[in-house]
């Protein structure tokens, strides 16, 4: 199922790219991500800073990503980076900025506050990555007109809480579903973490189809190579088009008029099934133009 938040794009595939790396920006233009995110936090050792910098003003300010959703991450809030990641950000004037670690509200806050003095247009994304970030989801979900996507960051929730990650993460699904329904309260669109080992494609694709039976919008990843199983795991299929066309045909037939449910294919269809499947068919245009 496609959960069209008012402001809805396919975010199936984000991708994290290192903001030093300038083969990688290079290369991000012919990628089918449909999201980029340039990282100015994890992916930067000591001393790399100033040259992702300078690859984000010479290979991203500016540049025609065609479809691909531009978003870069800076340091967290609280550290002495964040500051100039944040101005680098703006200047870049990407689709949004990706704030790590959000734990409170007044993270947001203060970042709308930035971008409303500064006249940029761009929307916030917040990663909940902690054990403060959970217990104060609801009020970090409500907390911005600017915030657009959450984003889980299991490898951190797993360091901040001591619980082990497990194939499957049956310890943390409380949390994401917990994640997911402030995300939905909000009209936010809500990621899934990454996946470590890029080269474990059978274990990636269990993790892509288990995030997209949660609810999901899509999948941080961490290698191209990981962007057409993401893409797959979150497209529908092409049955499910179908059915969403049959229900749509069927209560536009006018001995359906006015009826609350009607019987279809042996099921009862009710009209929250004929929303669902609008909120379907109009994704398809976007996913398949």
């Amino acid at each position: 199922m496609v959960f069209l938040i008012p402001d809805w794009r396919p975010r199936r595939s984000a991708l994290f790219m290192p903001a030093s790396n300038a083969r990688a920006l290079h290369k991000a233009r012919t990628l089918p991500a449909d999201t980029l995110i340039f990282d100015l936090e994890d992916s930067l050792g000591p001393g790399e800073r100033e040259t992702a910098y300078a690859n984000l003003r010479e290979l991203v300010k500016g540049v025609d990503f065609g479809r691909r959703e531009r978003v870069i991450r800076t340091s967290a809030v609280e550290t002495e980076g964040f500051s100039a990641d944040f101005e680098m950000a703006l200047e870049c004037s990407p689709d949004a900025v990706l704030l790590p670690k959000v734990e409170h509200a007044d993270t947001l806050v203060l970042a709308t506050d930035r971008l409303d003095r500064a006249g940029s247009s761009a929307k916030l994304w917040a990663m909940i990555e902690s054990p403060k970030a959970l217990v104060a989801i609801a009020d970090i979900a409500s907390a911005s007109s600017r915030l657009q996507c959450l984003v889980v960051g299991p490898n951190d929730l797993a360091k901040t809480t001591g619980v082990a990650m497990r194939p499957g993460r049956m310890a943390m699904i409380p949390w994401f579903m917990t994640i997911i329904a402030a995300a939905r309260a909000n009209d936010l669109c809500v990621l899934d973490g990454v996946y470590n080992n890029f080269r474990d494609t059978e274990g990636f694709a269990a993790e892509c189809a288990q995030a997209a039976e949660l609810g999901f919008d899509g999948k941080t990843l961490i290698h191209p190579s990981q962007i057409d199983a993401a893409n797959t795991a979150f497209t529908p299929l092409e049955e499910e088009f179908e059915r969403a066309r049959r229900i749509v045909e069927a209560f536009a037939d006018p001995t359906n008029k006015g009826r609350g449910a009607i019987a279809l294919d042996g099921e009862m269809v009710e009209r929250l099934h004929l929303d669902s499947a609008m909120r379907l068919l109009e994704a398809h245009k976007v996913l398949d133009p």
